[in-house]
């Protein structure tokens, strides 16, 4: 039954820091929900200069300090099929949702969306790009990220 499958891919810029961060929140929420068969979870960047790459070490370490594992993930850029093959791509920011619509077609273009506008009751709009910060940086980006699958999942399940 895939069909029943909830696809959701993350998008920041790199896909190096906030989408993979994302994509192991999530999995790891469902996960201990039970309810891991029920989805397809993945990440990509607007930009290509990573693929290939691993995450960021200091997005893989802080994660793995909450107990998410982002080793395996691996970067790549986002790809016009993409738009068809999931149901959500959650952008981090204004620029990444702008980048997003800018190569959708224009009949998914009801698939884009921004993380935190899953949240309630936040002033934050978007989640910053943690690459040139220091290390409180990313912890301070995990947990935003963190709070945004959690408002993201109670949307979709």
């Amino acid at each position: 039954m895939p069909n029943s499958l909830c696809k959701i891919l993350f998008v920041c810029s790199g896909n190096i820091c906030r989408s993979p961060t994302a994509e192991g929140v999530f999995e790891h929420l469902i996960v201990e929900g039970g309810i891991d068969d029920k989805f397809m979870i993945d990440s990509a960047g607007t930009h290509g200069y990573h693929s290939g790459g691993s995450p960021d070490p200091r997005s893989t370490s802080t994660a793995l300090e909450h107990g998410i594992d982002l080793s395996s993930q691996k970067s790549r850029k986002v790809h016009e099929v993409d738009f068809e093959i999931f149901d959500y791509i959650v952008a981090m920011d204004r620029s990444n949702y702008v980048n997003l619509l800018d190569i959708c077609p224009k009949e998914y273009q009801y698939k884009v969306t921004m993380l935190l506008e899953h949240l309630k009751d936040s002033e934050l709009i978007e989640v910053p790009d943690p690459y040139h910060f220091s290390e409180n940086g990313f912890e301070d980006v995990f947990n935003i990220v963190y709070s945004g699958c959690v408002g993201l999942l109670g949307k979709v399940k």
